[in-house]
């Protein structure tokens, strides 16, 4: 096959390109350039798509002696990914923009430019496996449960995965290091990325308030008694408890935790910890990895990327789905993504639209 390695310049995509060479493709390493100003160095382990970055990519190209290009989608990822994160919190919702990143921009506008211009598919460095089922390939969670990142990609669709690679999946991050090692890499031992990619010193209350300044407003606990102020709702997300500048004056000492945003009242509503559980998610924009779930069937429902899995029935619906959770979750807030999973298959996601007790 001929396959579009993506090469970030990190360990891992070294490692993957590396690998569909010696399974024998005709691999070409492609480094995408997402920021409109990239810098030349990185922040510690923070953000990633820096100038540095792509010098490390194109080193490891060389030394695998493939051809080596930088595509340029900086506007696709500003409009598809930078600006709807900042819309999504202005409307008082929680975005992943991780999720956003694989679904329009590695396994749409990467792998659409990839296939018009004649490659089979794409092959990353995501912690995922990709088996043969059925009813066409499957996505698996990655041996290597603390790296797993099948959440991530629960966005892909059954036609994307029958373009999509992922050859990490079945080992551990340590080994892969140990691999690139071997290999003569020199980025073997280069740190992890963290954190959201184009917010590299990770403050994102200070980078979204430079985008939408300060919007202020008041704090109300349950009973709609005013317990402080603040200067955006942007700042706060369902769960949130540190750094929500009350006054302890006029609460009881319980700790206190966002509940609800309203941001066309400019009101941050926050309550004890018992009002935070809920059992049952609506969800729109569903995608499914391969055939929708027919009637009501038994998954595992996760709302965080490294959040637990709970047990939970589903129901979908065309763009919708409803699910019933086992037992409680807490902090599930609006515009986060719950991903459903069959064991360790990936059976879809959608977008969190209402999340609330079954029982009013």
């Amino acid at each position: 096959m001929r396959v579009v390695a993506a090469m970030s310049g990190g360990v891992d995509s070294a490692v993957a390109a590396a690998r569909m060479l010696d399974a024998g493709h005709e691999v070409v390493g492609v480094h995408l350039a997402l920021s409109q100003h990239a810098s030349r160095l990185r922040e510690s382990a923070r953000g990633c798509c820096t100038i540095e970055d792509a010098g490390d990519a194109r080193r490891v190209a060389d030394r695998l002696g493939i051809p080596f290009y930088v595509w340029d989608l900086a506007d696709r990822f500003r409009r598809d990914v930078v600006e709807d994160f900042v819309a999504e919190y202005a409307a008082g919702r929680t975005p992943n923009p991780c999720l956003r990143c694989n679904e329009k921009i590695k396994f749409a506008a990467l792998l659409d430019r990839a296939v018009a211009l004649g490659f089979d598919a794409v092959a990353t460095g995501h912690y995922a496996r990709i088996t043969d089922g059925a009813d066409g390939r499957e996505l698996h969670r990655a041996v290597d449960v603390a790296k797993d990142q099948s959440y991530v990609l629960g966005v892909l669709t059954g036609q994307q995965l029958a373009r999509a690679f992922f050859p990490l999946g079945d080992t551990t991050k340590p080994d892969i290091r140990v691999e690139a090692a071997a290999r003569g890499f020199a980025v073997a031992s280069k740190p992890d990325s963290h954190d959201i990619c184009f917010i590299p010193d990770g403050d994102t209350q200070g980078w979204l308030e430079r985008r939408l300044g300060e919007q202020p407003g008041q704090i109300l606990d349950r009973g709609g008694a005013v317990v402080g102020r603040h200067t955006g709702t942007y700042r706060f997300t369902v769960g949130q408890r540190r750094g929500l500048g009350l006054d302890r004056s006029t609460l009881d000492g319980s700790p206190r935790f966002v509940t609800a945003v309203d941001p066309a009242r400019h009101v941050v509503t926050v309550g004890t910890a018992d009002l935070l559980g809920v059992d049952a998610i609506e969800g729109h924009h569903a995608l499914w990895c391969g055939r929708a779930p027919d009637g009501v069937v038994a998954v595992g429902a996760q709302v965080r990327a490294h959040g637990e899995e709970v047990p939970a029935t589903a129901w979908a619906d065309g763009d919708a789905v409803r699910v019933s959770l086992e037992r409680r979750l807490r902090g599930v807030a609006p515009g986060q993504s719950i991903v459903l999973y069959d064991g360790s298959r990936v059976v879809g996601s959608a977008t969190i639209s209402r999340a609330f007790t079954s029982d009013g």
